[in-house]
C-alpha cells in the first residue's frame, strides 16, 4: 500500500450527468471501486446477490470515503456528493441502464464466466465489460461469450482510493476501441495505467504472489520471526509494507486461489502453495477482513 496523495475527485459540478457505472459484487474490491468511481462523478450502480450484502457494500464504501476524510485526503463535502450518486441493486437486470460495467465477483474462473453471460445478455450491446480480475485470463474469461472482443481486464488495487495503480489486460480478442475506452475509464478516476499480456497472473500479481508465498515458506521454515521477516521486506527493500501485512490486507484466501491459478498455468515450482497459508485459509485466518490472519485486527471483531 502507498499513500498516493488526495483522493481524486470531480472537479466539474456536471460530472454527475456521466456515463452510469454498474458494479457487480459489493466485497471490498467492488466497494472500492465505487466509492471511486463516485468521487470521480459517476453515477454508479452496486450490485449483489441479496439487499444485505450489496447494502454493505455501501457501508463499506462510506466506511473508505470516511477514513480518507479522516486522513485529511478527501474532504467531507465530497465524500457527502459521492454518496449521493452511489445506489444498490439485487441481480443485473439494471444493468442494462449502465454504459461501463465492471465486474468485481470473486476470484473463481466458473463464476466469473457465468457472470459475463449473464451480462452479455442483461448489459447495452455497446457497453463497456471490465473485469477486476487479479488473476484470471482475460481470454478464459470471456471465451464463452457470443462477443468476447467486448470483454478486457481492468485490474484495480487494495484500498481502491489509496492505490494509484489499474493494470490493463486486453483478452486475445479484445478490440482496440474496447481497450481505449477501458484507458480513459481508468484515467477519468486519476490512476496511472500500466498494461500487461493476458497470461495468469499478468505483472503485478506474479510479483505478489512469489513475494508472498516465499514469505510463508521461511517463517514455516524457521529462517525468522514473522515480525523480522515484515521489517527486512520493509527496510531492506523499502516496500511499504511486509509481506505478512500486504497477505493480511488481500486476504490469505484470496492469496491461495491466486497461487492455485498460477500454479495450474505455469506449473513451476515458484507457485507452490505453502502449506502454512491453506492452513490458515482452513483454520479462517484470512486477515483483515476475519479479524485474524499473520497479525490480529480486534477491531474486525
Amino acid at each position: 500500500m502507498t499513500d498516493a496523495g488526495p483522493v481524486p475527485v470531480a472537479t466539474d459540478p456536471r460530472s454527475s450527468v456521466r456515463k452510469r457505472v454498474f458494479v457487480v459484487g459489493a466485497g471490498i474490491m467492488g466497494s472500492g471501486i465505487a466509492a471511486q468511481c463516485a468521487l470521480a462523478g459517476y453515477p454508479v450502480t452496486l450490485e449483489d446477490v441479496s439487499e444485505e450484502l450489496a447494502r454493505r457494500g455501501l457501508a463499506s464504501a462510506e466506511r473508505a470515503m470516511t477514513h480518507a476524510v479522516d486522513r485529511k485526503k478527501l474532504a467531507a463535502g465530497d465524500r457527502d456528493a459521492a454518496l449521493t450518486r452511489i445506489d444498490v441493486a439485487i441481480g443485473l437486470r439494471r444493468a442494462e441502464a449502465a454504459q461501463i460495467v465492471v465486474e468485481a465477483a470473486p476470484e473463481n474462473l466458473a463464476l466469473k464466466r457465468a457472470v459475463f453471460r449473464e451480462l452479455e445478455g442483461a448489459a447495452s450491446p455497446t457497453a463497456l465489460l471490465a473485469s477486476n480480475t487479479s488473476s484470471l485470463p482475460i481470454t478464459s474469461i470471456a471465451q464463452e461469450l457470443a462477443d468476447p472482443g467486448r470483454v478486457v481486464g481492468v485490474h484495480f488495487f487494495n484500498p481502491v482510493l489509496q492505490m494509484p495503480l489499474v493494470e490493463l489486460i486486453p483478452g486475445h480478442r479484445t478490440r482496440p476501441e474496447v481497450v481505449r475506452a477501458a484507458r480513459t475509464f481508468a484515467e477519468s478516476l486519476g490512476k496511472t495505467v500500466v498494461t500487461s499480456a493476458d497470461t495468469p497472473g499478468f505483472v503485478t500479481t506474479r510479483a505478489m504472489a512469489v513475494l508472498v508465498n516465499e514469505a510463508a515458506w521461511m517463517l514455516s521454515e524457521g529462517v525468522a520471526t514473522r515480525d523480522d521477516i515484515d521489517t527486512a521486506y520493509k527496510l531492506g527493500f523499502h516496500h511499504p509494507m511486509g509481506p505478512f501485512e500486504l497477505t493480511d490486507l488481500v486476504g490469505v484466501d484470496t492469496a491461495v486461489a491466486i497461487l492455485d491459478v498460477l500454479w495450474d498455468g505455469y506449473r513451476d515450482s515458484r507457485y507452490r502453495v505453502c502449506p502454512l497459508l491453506r492452513t490458515m485459509v482452513a483454520a479462517k485466518k484470512l486477515g483483515r477482513k476475519t479479524g485474524e490472519g499473520f497479525y490480529v485486527y480486534p477491531e474486525a471483531k
